[in-house]
Formats: C-alpha cells, sequence, structure tokens
C-alpha cells in the first residue's frame, strides 16, 4: 500500500482497468481534461476506483466517485485520503 499516489501510478490503473486507448497516449497535459473527453465513460471509472481501493485501501464513497471528473481529482482525492489516515 502506497502513501501517495502520481501520476504515473493513476496511469497504470486506468491502463490496467480499461485497456489502452485507441493509442491514445494519456499525458500530464490531460491532468485537467474530463474523463468523457479523454474516453473514459463512468463504468471505467467505477473500475479506476475500484482498483485503487483495492491499491490503496480506501473506501471511496459512491458520491466521491460521482465527482471525480478528471484525473487531477481522482490523485487529488486519494493523496488527501491518504493523509487523512
Amino acid at each position: 500500500m502506497s502513501s501517495s499516489m502520481t501520476f504515473d501510478d493513476l496511469k497504470a490503473i486506468m491502463s490496467r482497468s480499461t485497456g489502452e486507448l485507441d493509442g491514445q497516449e494519456l499525458t500530464e497535459a490531460d491532468l485537467g481534461t474530463t474523463f468523457t473527453e479523454i474516453g473514459y465513460d463512468s463504468l471505467a471509472v467505477l473500475e479506476i476506483a475500484s482498483q485503487i481501493q483495492r491499491e490503496y485501501g480506501l473506501q471511496i464513497p459512491d458520491e466521491a466517485i460521482e465527482t471525480m471528473n478528471t484525473p487531477k481529482d481522482v490523485i487529488d482525492y486519494v493523496n488527501t485520503s491518504l493523509t487523512a489516515v
């Protein structure tokens, strides 16, 4: 279990959760881009959250998942939650 999440950590989880996106490489420039804009639907975001819960030992309530609209939102939520534990 890690004590923080980096962009590369999230990128690896996203890749494992949903596979690669039609050759589109996610970069740090995409941090503020909504998941729908980069090709992830709500089911993909749920799967990403599920993997994060397993890997980081966090409980992420549905209400929090609904507010995670961008990769940055996910990283911020996870890191805030990890420091609160």
